[in-house]
């Protein structure tokens, strides 16, 4: 089995992949947007942390960061239409279906690029608080 983190990316990558569908969802691309696969929403993980050891149970602390990145005159608008049904998606239900505590929007800035042809990247940072057991990472708390 899976550990609750993988689960709990799995599950954002379904949500955000309904909920912006066709916009491709890449998930800790290796490599660049091309101009033709753009506009696209990228998903990297920041960071996972233990915030609390208590008992048997470890509360942890997963950071994501989404970037929608899009070009061309509309790239504004584009970029802007997809993280809004993209933080609706993170956002409707705060639990991701029983695996996390809680959900939470941490941040978003705006970045243009004008050497792409006019690329924006749109990100939104998301900090999501979930259990573990201490010795199993499969198992929710």
């Amino acid at each position: 089995m899976n550990s609750v983190r993988e689960r709990v990316l799995r599950e954002i990558v379904a949500r955000l992949s309904s909920a912006i569908a066709p916009t491709p969802v890449l998930r800790m691309p290796a490599v660049p947007v091309t101009r033709e696969a753009s506009p696209a929403l990228l998903l990297f993980v920041d960071g996972d942390s233990i915030t609390t050891h208590a008992n048997h149970l470890v509360d942890r602390q997963l950071s994501v960061r989404l970037a929608v990145v899009a070009r061309g005159a509309d790239a504004f608008d584009v970029a802007d239409q997809a993280l809004v049904a993209a933080h609706a998606a993170m956002l409707a239900d705060p639990n991701l279906g029983g695996l996390a505590i809680a959900v939470r929007e941490i941040d978003c800035e705006w970045e243009f690029d004008d050497a792409d042809a006019g690329a924006v990247a749109l990100p939104a940072r998301y900090e999501i608080r979930y259990r573990t057991h201490a010795i199993d990472l499969t198992q929710t708390g």
